[in-house]
């Protein structure tokens, strides 16, 4: 039998915030089908920042680890257990970065690892990232993600 989610979490010394709220008109995740979409979530406690400007990669890189805390609890507030997701689909990072900055790849390389040291190969997802001139709340980093889950 597969370890639970929440087993594994313990076993890796994490803890899961509350789940955060929207900023603006918008949900935290929508269901369909077999399918769960997460809103874009951001660190938790709202850091500020570019990369290359405020932040070093090594820095943003922890800060994509804590958007990832953020995107697991607005996932387990969805569904109740993350043991219902079957398959971490795909993973979209948009990093608040100064012009010069070219390792935004590095820094969602957090978002990535800590997903699939949770969820081991279900954690194997496509991911896209991209370069912002700004993000709300002038937030270093903000991804968004879809799962695949069961019913």
């Amino acid at each position: 039998m597969t370890e639970s989610i929440e087993t594994k979490l313990n076993e890796l010394g994490i803890v899961l915030p509350e789940s955060s709220r929207p900023a603006a008109n918008y949900v935290n995740y929508v269901i369909t089908g077999p399918l769960l979409f997460i809103s874009g979530k951001g660190p938790a406690g709202k850091p500020k920042g570019k990369l290359g400007l405020d932040y070093r990669t090594e820095e943003g890189y922890q800060l994509a680890r804590l958007a990832g805390l953020e995107v697991l609890a607005a996932a387990k507030h969805a569904l109740g257990s993350l043991d219902r997701i079957t398959q971490v689909v795909k993973v979209q990072g948009f990093v608040h970065a100064d012009p010069d900055f070219d390792e935004h790849h590095l820094v969602l390389n957090g978002f990535s690892d800590l997903i699939q040291e949770v969820f081991g190969e279900r954690g194997t997802h496509a991911r896209s990232v991209l370069g912002a001139s700004s993000l709300r709340d002038h937030l270093p980093l903000v991804v968004d993600t879809i799962f695949e889950i069961a019913f």
